[in-house]
């Protein structure tokens, strides 16, 4: 069953949410904010994404702005502050068995479905 990492405060998350939910296929909705992603459960991710932990996040985001932008940080200095800030990681999140999509962009996510 897919699982969705969803902001519902996210036009694209919400977007994204539309779109597989038209697709009848079958999906657990996990929001992210209230029920935030452990430092493991991250690593696990970002190994189903295939991408750095730098690659998912929000660098516009106000906290990343004001605490991390121009730091040098390790990928486990990233982790601990998505874990810290779960506001951090892009969304949505699509996860389907042992890969992952960021689905922003409907195209990507109409194809991951396939």
């Amino acid at each position: 069953m897919l699982q969705i990492l969803h902001n519902p405060r996210c036009g694209k998350s919400r977007d994204c949410l539309a779109f597989v939910t038209e697709s009848n296929t079958p999906f657990e909705i996990i929001n992210y904010l209230d029920n935030p992603l452990n430092a493991d459960e991250l690593k696990t991710l970002l190994k189903k994404l295939n991408l750095k932990p730098i690659e998912i996040v929000r660098q516009k985001e106000p906290i990343w702005i004001e605490k991390y932008k121009g730091k040098k940080m390790t990928n486990a200095a990233i982790i601990k502050a998505i874990v810290k800030y779960p506001i951090l990681m892009q969304r949505p999140i699509v996860i389907n068995g042992d890969t992952a999509i960021i689905g922003r962009e409907i195209d990507k996510l109409d194809n991951f479905l396939k």
